[in-house]
């Protein structure tokens, strides 16, 4: 079954569970959903700033800030580059630390990740 691809719900969808399991007792994994809620969020801000790019939609923090870096352009794109130009955003965050040990996901960044999703789902809510 091929699903139809909807960032707005998907971001919103991730970061609520993440606050679920962030109040509970598994922040290892809380952290790895506030990345994906962050992600679904960037690539939304892409398609309204026009950036159409497979490379990025298909990427992943932290390669996809240095893609978008290159790509960002006009006023559209002012939103997103509040984000990605920020060195500290989702900053030791990898797609890959869902193979990791829960022993490795550290507390405070995942406190970060939580406080960096809301903002950039919260300015993708605002936009569009």
């Amino acid at each position: 079954m091929a699903f139809e691809t909807d960032l707005r719900a998907a971001a919103n969808r991730h970061l609520l569970a993440g606050n679920e399991l962030l109040s509970g007792s598994r922040h290892d994994v809380a952290g790895y959903l506030f990345g994906i809620a962050a992600e679904c969020a960037v690539k939304r801000l892409m398609a309204i700033a026009g950036i159409r790019r497979d490379d990025a939609f298909y990427g992943h923090f932290p390669e996809l800030r240095t893609i978008l870096r290159n790509f960002m352009t006009g006023r559209n794109a002012q939103i997103l580059a509040r984000f990605i130009n920020d060195d500290a955003f989702m900053n030791n965050w990898e797609i890959t630390m869902r193979y990791a040990a829960a022993r490795q996901i550290r507390a405070d960044w995942v406190e970060r990740w939580s406080k960096q999703a809301r903002e950039v789902v919260g300015a993708m809510n605002a936009n569009g």
